[in-house]
């Protein structure tokens, strides 16, 4: 098993962490008891179905468990291989995340952020000596520490997921698209009569749109943008990408530009999802 131990100072990043290690297919708990670790990962590695990577937060808010933890990490990265990881940042950078966020620090006893600052780092110093990466995050954005965590923890078959989607301007326009394309340029195969009743899955159908020199030039110019800008987004951190095609009904051009655009992207290596919301209506 792949198994991370995330720890550091609050504030310094470490939801941020974990959620992108869950989209890239992370087992992730949160303030997970130190003392029942061990066990539970013995428990775990024998549990059918399971993830093989493995991530767990540890830090001031169990506190209580602090005296024995030392000891529990180390048997655990002995035991299995684990890694440590610890996130910190300065303290101007720190006062001005809680400030914006105004959460109240775990040390909620102590009068002042600060004070608790320099307490929990008194607390929790002994796990960042023995991590195995000290990562600062005073000069990382929310956005930059996601692309750290993707390009270190992810494999290939991790890519963005692509959802490309045909539907229906008739039918309204889908509210989980981050990208709207219209193709209600290209001559529509509903008034040919042959075609009315066939879908864009139709051999007929995508030899008809095929056959415009407007789609010919429309498709060349698409695939050129979307091989540029799809990287773009990769590189941002985002997970999933959902691009929309609309046509008039949802059943012909639409369809068949979704078709044959998922095809060329997966022939690229991107793992791509397709939806025609409206080709049966």
């Amino acid at each position: 098993m792949n198994i991370l131990i995330v720890s550091g100072i609050s504030g310094s990043g470490k939801t941020t962490f974990m959620r992108a290690l869950e989209d890239i297919g992370f087992f992730c708990a949160d303030n997970f008891p130190l003392i029942l670790l061990e066990k539970f990962l013995e428990l775990y590695e024998h549990t059918s179905g399971k993830s093989n990577n493995c991530a767990f937060v540890v830090d001031i808010r169990e506190r209580e468990f602090f005296n024995e933890g030392k000891q529990v990490l180390q048997e655990i990265k002995k035991k299995f291989g684990a890694k440590i990881i610890f996130l910190e940042s300065s303290d101007d950078i720190l006062l001005r995340r809680y400030r914006e966020t105004r959460r109240t620090h775990p040390l909620y006893a102590s009068p002042n952020i600060k004070d608790a600052l320099k307490e929990e780092r008194d607390i929790v110093g002994w796990i960042r000596d023995i991590a195995d990466q000290v990562i600062d995050t005073t000069h990382l954005t929310p956005h930059e520490l996601k692309r750290f965590v993707l390009k270190k923890y992810a494999s290939e078959e991790q890519r963005m997921k692509l959802n490309i989607m045909s539907f229906g301007y008739a039918s309204g326009i889908p509210l989980e698209a981050d990208m709207i394309l219209d193709v209600r340029f290209l001559p529509n195969p509903f008034f040919v009569e042959e075609l009315r009743e066939k879908t864009g899955l139709s051999h007929e159908v995508g030899e008809f749109i095929k056959s415009q020199e407007m789609y010919k030039k429309y498709f060349l110019l698409l695939s050129d943008f979307l091989v540029y800008l799809i990287p773009l987004f990769e590189n941002e951190g985002k997970s999933y990408l959902t691009i929309c095609f609309g046509c008039t009904g949802g059943k012909h051009r639409s369809v068949f530009i979704v078709n044959e655009l998922t095809e060329n992207l997966v022939a690229m290596g991107y793992n791509v999802s397709t939806i025609h919301r409206d080709i049966h209506r």
